[in-house]
């Protein structure tokens, strides 16, 4: 079963890639010449749009950015957050940065989640890992899998904080994509964008303030997240990500020793450069089209789906919005039935389409309706 999962899961990663391509959103990205990192990547994460990279397919550790994952494992693979846990004695042998965790004590999952994402608690990443896992093995397992979900093959996880591991590696392309889809979770987006936390103290365990490391979140407008990193052997890590006016962008620094400066000046530039354009509302009103033998003599189309997309300025003027539907039908007409299609091209590309269908339902005139119209004009 484990291994037909992980086939799917990789099934589903090329889908992903393919529908990206299929998007017009392989276009060569720009590098940008003042970032040290040396592998980075901005990315949009609405169709996951490269918008900047440089040697972003290099795989690298990644040191606590890999917390991402640990945490985005736990919460897919947790049905009670609020659930308490027991620290286990090697939890609080764990090397590196720390909440400083004893052993017996009992935190909830959601608060060791804080502790993990706020403060980098490698404590509370081996705590997480046994409850969730059973064994630090099993739970990497989960952290590989739930990364090919996210479309990340290139990648591999063998711990859950982030120490360094030559089995362990990403890229910044995978780490991107991965936090891209972490996003759209709304317990992952609510812990990472906490400037702190306070857990309080209880008979369970000792009180705690916790002060998130990511600088980003007071210095730069529209601040949302993710998580720093550090190893001798990965350098300064850094996934940022930043939300302004509908546009949600992620960008990826690794090895990069003015990492905060770097990510602040890339997703300055990327909401400079880059917008958020509606190309197609949401349940737009498209035509009336004209109904034969019924009691209404026409209805309406509309569609279901938008389609936006974050782009430059330059670019608009290559979508191209195409609608293809009937000129008249013939009752009975049933609500939202298809009636028609519009089509959405990039550059003579098609990469989106929806049904068009009837806003209402149209009966159709019976002989006996005939009549007695007949009678009611004379």
């Amino acid at each position: 079963m484990k291994k037909f999962t992980k086939i799917i899961a990789i099934f589903l990663a090329f889908v992903t890639i393919f529908c990206l391509k299929a998007h017009g959103q392989t276009a060569v990205a720009r590098s940008v010449d003042f970032c040290s990192a040396k592998s980075m990547i901005v990315m949009e994460t609405m169709h996951n749009r490269v918008l900047y990279s440089k040697n972003e397919n290099e795989k690298l550790p990644m040191a606590s950015t890999t917390k991402i994952v640990s945490a985005l494992t736990v919460i897919e693979n947790c049905d009670d957050l609020d659930k308490l846990v027991t620290v286990p004695k090697s939890a609080t042998l764990v090397e590196g940065s720390s909440i400083y965790l004893k052993a017996g004590e009992q935190l909830t999952i959601k608060q060791l989640l804080y502790g993990l994402m706020l403060q980098s608690g490698n404590d509370s990443a081996e705590t997480l890992a046994l409850e969730i896992g059973g064994t630090i093995e099993h739970f990497a397992e989960l952290m590989n899998e739930t990364a090919l979900k996210c479309g990340a093959t290139s990648s591999h996880f063998v711990t859950p904080h982030g120490l360094d591991d030559k089995e362990h590696y990403t890229t910044a392309h995978d780490l991107a994509l991965i936090t891209s889809y972490a996003l759209k979770n709304p317990v992952f987006k609510q812990i990472v964008s906490a400037k702190s936390f306070v857990i309080k103290q209880t008979e369970h365990n000792s009180a705690r303030t916790l002060v998130n490391k990511n600088k980003l979140l007071t210095s730069l407008e529209g601040c949302i997240g993710v998580k720093t990193g550090y190893t001798r052997k990965s350098g300064r890590c850094l996934v940022s990500a930043c939300e302004r006016d509908g546009m949600q962008v992620v960008c990826v620094v690794l090895n990069d020793r003015p990492m905060f400066e770097d990510s602040e000046k890339l997703l300055e530039q990327a909401f400079k450069e880059y917008k958020l354009y509606e190309i197609l509302p949401s349940y737009k009103f498209v035509s009336d089209i004209a109904v034969e033998n019924g009691k209404a003599s026409s209805l309406r189309l509309y569609n279901k789906e938008g389609y936006s997309v974050v782009a430059k300025e330059s670019e608009i003027d290559k979508y191209v919005v195409e609608y293809d539907y009937e000129k008249q039908v013939k009752a009975p007409i049933e609500k939202d039935k298809k009636l028609g299609e519009v089509k959405i091209y990039y550059d003579k590309t098609l990469i989106f389409s929806e049904n068009l269908c009837s806003i209402e339902s149209v009966d159709g005139v019976e002989p006996v309706d005939v009549i007695k119209e007949i009678l009611d004009k004379w």
